[in-house]
């Protein structure tokens, strides 16, 4: 038979040895602790007292070190200037970083002032404070028309007011593409994102046409389509923001859809595939947009705070004003063409 295991105890004295070491250990661990936490804030510290190296700093420093010189920490410190002299350290809750938008704005405004040599009439009917919805027409087949409609306002109203424009998901959710539409402000189109900007205070732009409006073959130019959701009717009434109708006459021949090859976009995630006269003949030449006459026009605002936020749900009251929105912006267009004589100087 096995015999029954037997308990020894240990003695007292090697209980207090074990408990001494125990507390000791424990000592040296809170210890640890504290030296690192008095590191880290010692470096916080450093990096508040002392900004870091610019560019050309870095630059200097990594070409003084030499290939022998050269470690991993001048490496970092490099992909560091380089990343920050374009980027800010902080950006908003949608992701928009102001120096990164100071950085690509150079090439807008060439294209806004030379390119497309933009005239912009009616800009002072843009609230001059507080929330504001710019509703225009979408054409261009690239969301250029929204990008200089920020510069228009932006340059031309005497509030120099910045505006972020609601990209569609066609651009807001590419690869390449979203990433910076979102560092340089715009924000992607739902009705949650717009009320939450609105009622910050801030000026929206939105194209209710959407894919239909930048996807318009060339026989179907300046023709709107219908409003038919009014969602940009419902925002502004639930936020009390005033509605500016805007058209833009130059962005639908940058880009002449002459045809459509949507067997070929929808594997790659596009509504459309455009066939235009220069793409895809030319390949990347082809993205280059033709240099026309723009005109931006603004209409007088369309006040809505007085229905309140309840009537966003009247589709009746929703209907009516979208179409009236849309009858504005069409005959905006209209008289525009009618004054026009030639697509390239207007």
């Amino acid at each position: 038979m096995r015999e029954e295991a037997k308990v020894i105890p240990l003695d007292r004295a090697r209980r207090a040895r074990r408990a001494a070491r125990a507390a000791s250990l424990r000592e040296r661990v809170q210890e640890l602790e504290a030296a690192l936490e008095a590191a880290r804030r010692e470096l916080e510290d450093a990096s508040l007292e002392r900004p870091a190296d610019g560019l050309l700093v870095t630059l200097a420093r990594v070409a003084q070190a030499g290939a022998k010189g050269l470690s991993w920490e001048n490496l970092a410190a490099l992909q560091r200037a380089l990343y920050f002299a374009w980027h800010s350290e902080q950006t908003d809750e949608f992701g928009f970083d102001p120096l990164f938008a100071e950085r690509v704005r150079p090439l807008f405004e060439f294209l806004y002032a030379v390119w497309w040599r933009v005239e912009a009439a009616g800009v002072e009917n843009v609230p001059s404070a507080g929330p504001g919805l710019i509703v225009a027409n979408h054409s261009g087949v690239l969301p250029y028309d929204g990008l200089m409609l920020k510069l228009a306002v932006r340059h031309e109203h005497p509030a120099r007011r910045e505006c972020r424009m609601l990209a569609l998901d066609m651009f807001a959710l590419l690869p390449f593409l979203a990433p910076m539409l979102a560092k340089h402000g715009e924000i992607r189109a739902n009705p949650e994102n717009a009320e939450r900007v609105l009622k910050s205070g801030e000026l929206v732009a939105v194209f209710p046409e959407g894919v239909k409006g930048v996807g318009k073959r060339c026989k179907q130019r300046y023709k709107l389509a219908r409003f038919v959701r009014g969602g940009f009717i419902r925002i502004a009434l639930r936020t009390g923001a005033p509605i500016v109708p805007c058209a833009v006459v130059g962005a639908e021949e940058i880009h002449p859809v002459i045809a459509k090859a949507d067997w070929v976009g929808r594997p790659l995630g596009f509504p459309y595939f455009p066939i235009t006269p220069t793409f895809p003949l030319l390949g990347p030449l082809g993205l280059v947009p033709l240099p026309t006459k723009w005109s931006i026009d603004f209409a007088e605002p369309l006040e809505v705070a007085g229905y309140g936020p309840e009537a966003a749900e009247d589709p009746i009251l929703v209907n009516r004003l979208a179409e009236q929105v849309r009858t504005t912006i069409q005959q905006l267009i209209d008289g525009r063409l009618a004054r026009r004589r030639s697509v390239w100087f207007g």
